[in-house]
């Protein structure tokens, strides 16, 4: 499912929705057979988590490539900045409900993350007023549910005015809520209070959760979706690397960067080889884990599920094992080369700046005894709607997802110093599906394969 819209209301249909429906006072006679049938299907339906999941999702979108939460919300993928087309066309229309704005909003009002929290409840408040009177048995919130969540999300962004102004019209409709009140009078006072002392309204920022100091640059080279500006002195070609194995078919070379040296091998598995990874991987595909310190674990910086494959657990493998050896002229047999990772993005699924050596001894990289992160080669297995580039960041440069293409780089200099220049970043998927599998190799077992230097500047 491309569209993170449809994706999004199906994890919600199927977690949340249904559940109202089935526990709903207004079922009749059905209701009872209605209920055994889906507590037979409930462990194989999505988790809360997942719903969640799917939120923050549409929210990393929104960010990411500025995307206007009205627009969204009616099926439309425009930029807040005036005079851009849209980022991306859904092949059948769709827009979100005044409950689906309402659940995103209120998993940001749940983070304490008010930014978002009033520009999806501000959205839901119009929706539920178009529609006040019209209840529907699997929505979760109602207008003066909106209402109650907005006006304390612009109390926490130091918006008093408008806090007080919506706990009226919440009144209007609840006349008789006792909690609401109290917060008038409170809104009230603390009005009279500033005006007194000449307080200034506090500007409504976006938090930076992950205090990711090139999110400015991140951002902007994965607006680019992919594309851009030819770059001058590079070129195509077909590379045999002086290995036999390529001799009578050569791969596809282009030049993206000079420095750090980029490289996109076109072609370079074949459509079914990709598909036969994936089926291989997709069983034990877990939810990726960084490095944090000595251990790994989940970050919100990183959404997507992995797999790891031995080279012998099928032909195909051994085959990819020997093209990239021959490709990179590096020696690929274990520990001296991991096994091959395969990664899927879905849904909003990305990872922000990082490089791929690590930057500390205490990394975990370094128990398999065989040093760094020499070079990396990735290989994209499937095409994309919209997003997913891969955004280097000091090279200014976003390469597109180009199904069945590899991009190899080096991640050390060879004088062994990690290479500054190869941060990089895997873009949230705007629309589609994401498989990428990456092949990494290490320092040692290299020492004839790739000459080290002893100048600095190498």
């Amino acid at each position: 499912m491309a569209n993170p819209l449809l994706a999004y209301a199906l994890i919600k249909r199927l977690q949340s929705d249904w559940r109202n429906v089935v526990y709903s006072m207004e079922g009749g006679e059905n209701i009872q057979a209605l209920k055994i049938n889906y507590h037979r299907l409930e462990e194989n339906l999505p988790l809360f988590e997942d719903l969640e999941g799917a939120a923050r999702a549409l929210m990393r979108l929104q960010d990411v490539y500025a995307l206007s939460v009205k627009d969204l919300a009616k099926g439309r993928f425009r930029r807040t900045s005036s005079g851009h087309p849209d980022i991306y066309h859904p092949r059948q229309d769709f827009s979100l409900s005044a409950d689906d704005c309402f659940h995103i909003g209120k998993v940001a009002y749940d983070m304490g993350d008010y930014y978002h929290s009033i520009l999806w409840m501000e959205e839901a408040v119009s929706l539920f007023r178009i529609s006040y009177g019209n209840w529907n048995t699997e929505d979760e919130g109602s207008l003066e549910d909106a209402l109650d969540h907005l006006a304390f999300s612009y109390f926490m962004a130091g918006n008093i005015s408008h806090a007080l102004r919506l706990s009226q019209e919440f009144l209007h409709y609840d006349p008789g809520n006792e909690r609401m009140a109290r917060n008038v009078l409170k809104y009230e006072k603390l009005l009279r209070t500033n005006q007194e002392e000449g307080k200034e309204r506090v500007t409504l920022q976006r938090p930076n959760v992950t205090h990711l100091e090139t999110r400015d640059a991140y951002e902007k080279l994965c607006q680019r979706l992919g594309s851009q500006p030819a770059p001058d002195r590079l070129s195509c070609s077909y590379e045999t690397n002086r290995s036999p194995l390529l001799i009578l078919q050569p791969l596809k070379k282009e030049a993206l960067h000079n420095h750090p040296e980029l490289a996109l091998y076109h072609d370079f598995v074949s459509p079914s080889e990709a598909e036969k990874i994936k089926a291989l991987a997709a069983p034990g595909l877990q939810r990726s884990v960084v490095a944090s310190g000595e251990k790994q674990e989940q970050a919100d910086y990183r959404i997507s599920k992995s797999a790891w494959l031995k080279d012998n657990v099928d032909p195909v493998i051994g085959v990819l094992g020997r093209r990239a050896a021959a490709l990179t002229g590096l020696n690929i047999q274990h520990p001296y080369a991991e096994y091959l990772q395969v990664v899927n993005y879905g849904l909003g699924g990305h990872y922000e700046p990082h490089f791929d050596h690590a930057t500390s001894r205490k990394s975990p990289l370094y128990r398999m005894k065989s040093g760094n992160r020499i070079a990396t080669l990735m290989i994209y297995l499937s095409s994309v709607e919209a997003g997913g580039s891969t955004a280097f960041i000091y090279a200014n440069l976003s390469v597109p997802v180009i199904e069945n293409a590899a991009l190899f780089w080096w991640n050390l200099r060879r004088n062994g110093e990690g290479d500054g220049a190869t941060l990089h970043a895997g873009c949230p998927v705007l629309a589609g599906d994401k498989w990428v599998a990456n092949k990494w190799f290490h320092e040692y077992g290299q020492e004839f394969h790739r000459r080290c230097s002893t100048n600095r500047e190498e």
